[in-house]
């Protein structure tokens, strides 16, 4: 039913090297296409798609796609007019459709690397390879460089998930258990899913304690309490503008827009199909203080303001949540999610991430999480993050998508970061004529903390059992 619908991969896929099986390449006088698939151990295959202009300059560029929920074709390029330009501009594009859809890290990363030894068997060795992808895409590009550093010579990932997967997982359960406990107690079940039918059911009964709850003051209050307690913009449509510091009820009201689409769809579907491929519950809010995860959030004025217009006392309901019983892991399970990934902040070569302030599906205090990783290496000097002012998932303009990519290769080029300021991010992306379909929106930004353990030397030793979770 619903695995089949959504494209669902419900088993676990032992790690294999992906070897090339099948290729096919068409040529015109500015361009070669080419196709075909490679073939893990197991029996898995994926398809490639390869572009290579008749100029290439010798740089290649690795494109990871993000999340799907069913079967998408191979893809080389985050979009055409970005694509378009990187080939006119003499850059090589490749990519990998991943042998499984859902949370795929474990694939993409071996078809991936697949790809390159196709590119390289068919058009020799690039001078420079780029990683670069979007979402999960961008979480996959983090992982590539950091487990494969010497097939990359740079890396732009793209509203990724660079929090890595535990720290990420984690955080979804705190909202979602905040809803359930305040509002709508043993109402549908958070983790083990065990069957499709039961995701859906769980999503369904989900669901429509979130609509009863917008139609009072007290369950919006708690509506923002648990987008608080994972750090949920309070801005949903990158068409309208950001609502006023203090314009609670807007906040709340595209915080519920969130959760409504896409939010649920991953807490449910998303959580089911990574339970299936890791064995078992990937998340524990064991030990989890929420009166302190409250305190750090960027939510919190908001949260205080509601609680007060509905009459609640919010002191109340935090202890309401800290004494309900708590969420166990299964420890194999929590050790496939810190694999597939969590990150060491070793990068090695120049990084450059970017990220829209008003994501409500990867929170921009992801990119907390990976400054803090890297820093905690030594190599904050290779890493710059960028921010466009915009809601939305990975809602950049070509413009802005070039401009960034541009920086980067300046990097390679001249061995030091420049032009990363939002003057000049926003001007080179004015000067890209055809591309700037509307005004970039580079801005100074500074990431709220992200609330949960993220860096995998903090994770190392809490399985997900008894041994709690605390402050990073």
């Amino acid at each position: 039913g619903v695995i089949a619908a959504l494209g669902l991969a419900a088993f676990p896929v032992a790690a294999s090297a992906a070897r090339p099986a099948t290729i096919s390449c068409g040529a015109t006088a500015a361009l070669t296409t080419c196709t075909g698939t490679t073939t893990e151990s197991s029996g898995l295959t994926s398809q490639f798609k390869i572009d290579v202009p008749s100029n290439w300059n010798g740089t290649l560029t690795l494109y990871s796609h993000g999340y799907s929920f069913g079967p998408s074709p191979a893809t080389d390029v985050g979009d055409p007019a970005t694509g378009q330009w990187l080939l006119a501009n003499g850059y090589a594009l490749a990519g990998s459709s991943y042998a499984s859809t859902g949370w795929a890290l474990e694939q993409a990363f071996q078809d991936q690397i697949a790809v390159l030894d196709v590119f390289a068997g068919k058009f020799g060795k690039p001078k420079r390879t780029i990683a670069w992808g979007h979402s999960l895409g961008g979480m996959i590009t983090a992982g590539l460089v950091q487990r494969f550093p010497n097939r990359f010579t740079a890396a732009l990932p793209m509203c990724g998930v660079v929090a890595g997967g535990i720290g990420t997982w984690n955080q979804a359960l705190d909202s979602e258990f905040a809803l359930e406990t305040l509002q709508a107690p043993g109402a549908f079940q958070l983790v083990n899913f065990m069957t499709p039918g039961n995701a859906a059911l769980q999503f369904s009964k989900a669901s429509a304690a979130l609509v009863a709850a917008q139609a009072t003051p007290a369950g919006r209050a708690r509506i923002a309490l648990s987008a608080a307690l994972a750090d949920v913009p309070g801005w949903f449509d990158p068409a309208s503008p950001e609502p006023a510091a203090s314009d609670y009820a807007a906040q709340e009201a595209n915080q519920y827009a969130w959760d409504q689409n896409p939010d649920f769809l991953f807490g449910f579907f998303g959580r089911f199909e990574l339970e299936a491929r890791a064995g078992g519950n990937v998340s524990w809010n064991t030990g989890v203080d929420y009166r302190e995860q409250l305190a750090r959030s960027t939510d919190r004025a908001e949260v205080i303001a509601l609680y007060k217009a509905a009459g609640l006392d919010l002191k109340k309901e935090l202890d309401t949540l800290n004494d309900a019983p708590r969420i166990a892991a299964n420890p194999r399970a929590v050790s496939y999610l810190k694999k597939f990934i969590t990150y060491n902040g070793d990068i090695d070569m120049p990084v450059l991430t970017m990220h829209t302030t008003g994501d409500g599906l990867v929170e921009v205090t992801d990119e907390q999480a990976y400054a803090s990783v890297v820093a905690s290496a030594g190599d904050s000097t290779l890493l710059r993050q960028v921010y466009v002012h915009r809601a939305g998932h990975c809602t950049f303009t070509p413009a802005e998508t070039v401009a960034a990519f541009q920086t980067l290769v300046e990097r390679i080029d001249k061995g030091h970061w420049q032009g990363t300021e939002p003057t000049d991010m926003n001007a080179d992306a004015a000067a890209l004529v055809g591309l700037n379909v509307a005004p970039a929106s580079f801005v100074h930004f500074h990431p709220g903390q992200f609330l949960r353990r993220f860096d995998i030397r903090d994770v190392e030793d809490h399985g997900g059992d008894q041994n709690g979770d605390t402050e990073n």
